[in-house]
């Protein structure tokens, strides 16, 4: 038996299943990873960006920047792994997908169950009076403000140095509690705290099923299909 038909057997199965994606699945759409060579904006690093300080420092330049990348991904589309979760979804009594990407993509294919665990950039909020909007428009002022209280309003991100916000932080690690299968896609398992899914869904029995041209769960990973998601993840179904 080979490696795919094991977890083909081993999906259909389970009754819950978890999905942990990360850059590596929106890449094949085209989406920058912004890590490594390629990675900069105008000179700037992401990490230099997406940070509470930096959009105090310069907020028309941390707005000028999640502006271009909104118009970038105005541009792309769900790859064949987005489209695959969707009917994975479909077909197990139990699914939660947990995502480290911020791009809507999952959204986009038809995924219901998503938990946005960095934020959501079609999304903004408002940093006096705390309200989350969607904002789909791609020409919005150089610092957009409220529509109630008319404060500056925020990409909805979890920046560098935020903590993730409790409630989808509990339900990710409940899913990851539950499951009996954890398919990890396109994740280098380096940010936490998603970084430690995998072992809790393994301490908790699950089958941990990585899914990635360069496999980085290699302590924890009982199944590691090497390939991209766009090419592997079809092949679940």
């Amino acid at each position: 038996m080979t490696e795919i038909s094991f977890v083909k057997q081993r999906i259909t199965a389970a009754r819950s299943l978890t999905v942990l994606s990360g850059a590596g699945i929106s890449a094949e759409s085209g989406v920058p990873t912004f890590r490594g060579p390629g990675g900069l904006w105008k000179n700037h690093r992401a990490e230099e960006l997406a940070t509470p300080e930096a959009f105090q420092r310069d907020p028309i330049l941390v707005w000028s920047w999640y502006q271009w990348r909104r118009k970038l991904l105005s541009t792309k589309a769900p790859n064949p792994a987005h489209t695959a979760l969707v009917s994975l979804e479909s077909a197990v009594e139990h699914f939660t997908l947990i995502t480290q990407n911020v791009d809507g993509l999952h959204q986009s294919a038809g995924s219901r169950t998503v938990i946005t665990l960095h934020g959501d950039i079609w999304k903004v909020r408002c940093t006096g009076c705390d309200r989350v909007f969607e904002e789909t428009s791609l020409n919005l002022p150089a610092l957009p403000r409220c529509p109630v209280c008319e404060r500056l309003l925020r990409p909805h991100i979890v920046w560098f140095g935020e903590e993730i916000d409790a409630k989808k932080l509990s339900l990710a690690i409940d899913a990851c509690h539950s499951c009996e299968v954890m398919l990890v896609i396109g994740t280098s398992a380096i940010v936490q705290p998603a970084a430690s899914f995998a072992s809790l869904a393994k301490e908790a029995g699950a089958l941990i099923v990585e899914i990635n041209p360069n496999p980085a769960l290699h302590d924890c990973a009982d199944v590691s299909l090497t390939g991209t998601a766009a090419e592997i993840v079809p092949q679940l179904l």
